[in-house]
């Protein structure tokens, strides 16, 4: 397998496994916002928090994170890779990678395009038709319900922090389980995710800027120059 197939084998589990990312992050990233009473109970301070970012995330429009994530898959060697993450709904997303710098992964609410520079490699499918999308595809649109998509949370503090685990509801996602880690004001600092293939998706995230301005141009895909386009059906 080449170097510009470290991470994903084809087009689309490529596409699919960033479209996953950002649908995790959208969803996820959400657990902050809320401060339960000091005394609270610890399902009741589960419940406050979890309807306090439903609240809160459903009505955000922009998103700006920096991240650092670790792919690990059994097997391969761990991958790191880091950059900004600028989201506004629905649907639009903008990965850009410092490391590697050049990458870039891009929704524009109907198609999704991941851009490989060492390759001049851009692969392209349609947002719709990611099997990824159905479930979680409710996150981007601002529709928020963790009791839905999730079971089996639990809570507990890790230092300062509260560490929040939950599992997915249905076995046809990519993913089966999340961890995450947010400070006392809420604000998630860490994100692991533990893919069906026992794959491991860990997210450090900094400077969270909710509903920045955000350029519409932004999530408007160019083709980079001496690229090649590659979609699905031509890896079939």
């Amino acid at each position: 397998m080449g170097r510009n197939a470290a991470l994903h084998a084809t087009a689309r589990s490529c596409v699919s496994i960033y479209v996953t990312r950002l649908i995790l992050w959208v969803c996820l990233g959400t657990l902050t916002g809320l401060t339960a009473p000091a005394f609270a109970a610890p399902d009741d301070e589960l419940d406050r928090m979890l309807k306090g970012v439903q609240e809160r995330y459903n009505h955000a429009k922009t998103l700006q994170v920096s991240f650092n994530e670790t792919y690990t898959v059994q097997g391969r060697p761990r991958q790191t890779e880091s950059g900004t993450l600028t989201l506004r709904k629905p649907g639009r997303m903008r990965w850009d990678y410092s490391a590697p710098a050049g990458k870039l992964f891009v929704s524009d609410g109907k198609d999704v395009y991941l851009y490989t520079p060492e390759g001049k490699r851009v692969e392209k499918m349609k947002l719709k038709e990611s099997e990824d999308m159905r479930a979680p595809l409710a996150f981007l649109l601002g529709k928020l319900d963790f009791k839905k998509e999730f079971r089996d949370f639990d809570m507990n503090l890790e230092g300062a922090n509260f560490v929040i685990t939950a599992k997915a509801k249905s076995d046809k996602l990519p993913y089966e389980d999340i961890r995450l880690t947010a400070t006392p004001d809420f604000v998630i600092t860490n994100m692991v995710i533990t893919g069906q293939d026992k794959s491991v998706l860990t997210f450090a995230f900094a400077g969270e800027k909710m509903n920045p301005a955000v350029n519409d141009n932004s999530f408007k895909f160019q083709m980079p120059p001496g690229a090649t386009m590659v979609t699905p059906e031509a890896t079939q």
